[in-house]
């Protein structure tokens, strides 16, 4: 019976023990457990690292909306920009070759007009007063360096041959040649002469063309301005002074070379008159002379 209780008595101490030794470790494991983890109310106040979310898949566009975009890129074909491009240079380059044949036109027909008439302004540009080299310009071009100085001088020799004048030239071409001579002679010396005196008075010596409408009003404007011209200013008209003053000098010198007898203040008379027929003439038909030109253009289209 002892032994028994012995041994009863020793497996309750190891008992003991083992339990005691359980205990403990279950106690350090535990603590162990509280220190590496915060309380919930620690954990709730540290921050948390955001968790990337996952991407959405994006749905696909129906394929209507891809349309625009083929439309796109067909406006944008490099050969079909090249092309437009051609054919805008090439509706330029025949647009530009018009222009020039139609100035080239106008340019011939003025030229027809201008080397007979001379120096005008026309009823598009404005009047401007010149300075001398300017008139001296003029001076030539009327006088000498165009062909209209000269063919007037032959219709006015043609002239003077059919009416026998002066009778002691011959009908032939002798006579025709030494008419023609006096009246170029008359013509250098009255244009040269109203030439300084225009130039002294500060006065217009071109004819410009009307700015009015209506074939009575530009014909009364024509006949005026062979009788009165601009001052200085382009705008207030003063008798011709000069021209006539020229013509009657011009008619006098003539007489000095014409068969006598002549009389020199009835010469210079006489081209006064002439001055006064023929100029009013000379400016109807620069007047119309841009008229005329159209008519002829139209008919030659």
């Amino acid at each position: 019976m002892r032994g028994v209780g012995t041994a009863r008595y020793g497996w309750g101490l190891w008992s003991i023990a083992l339990l005691l030794i359980g205990l403990v470790i279950a106690c350090g494991s535990a603590r162990a457990e509280d220190e590496t983890s915060p309380p919930p109310a620690l954990q709730s106040a540290i921050p948390q690292p955001e968790q990337p979310q996952p991407e959405q898949p994006q749905p696909e566009q129906p394929p209507q909306n891809e349309k625009p975009q083929e439309k796109k890129d067909e406006g944008t074909n490099p050969a079909q920009t090249a092309a437009g491009k051609t054919k805008d240079v090439t509706l330029q380059a025949a647009e530009a070759t018009k222009n020039v044949g139609e100035a080239a036109l106008v340019k011939a027909r003025d030229r027809e007009s201008g080397w007979f008439v001379g120096v005008y302004v026309e009823k598009d540009r404005p009047l401007v007063s010149m300075a001398a080299p300017q008139r001296r310009e003029i001076y030539l071009q009327q006088t000498l360096t165009t062909p209209g100085a000269y063919l007037k001088r032959m219709f006015a020799a043609g002239i003077d041959q059919v009416r026998g004048v002066p009778w002691q030239w011959d009908d032939g071409w002798g006579g025709y040649g030494e008419r023609f001579a006096s009246r170029e002679g008359q013509f250098i010396a009255a244009n040269s002469l109203a030439a300084l005196g225009n130039a002294a008075l500060k006065y217009e010596p071109r004819y410009d063309q009307c700015r009015c409408r209506g074939f009575w009003p530009r014909t009364r404007h024509a006949i005026m301005r062979n009788f009165l011209t601009y001052n200085r200013s382009e705008q207030d008209l003063r008798p011709q002074w000069a021209l006539y003053g020229g013509s009657f000098g011009g008619g006098m010198i003539s007489a000095a070379w014409k068969p006598h007898p002549r009389n020199a203040f009835a010469e210079g008379g006489r081209a006064m008159a002439e001055q006064g027929g023929f100029g009013a003439l000379l400016n109807l038909f620069i007047e119309f002379s841009t008229d005329i030109n159209h008519k002829m253009g139209a008919k030659r289209r």
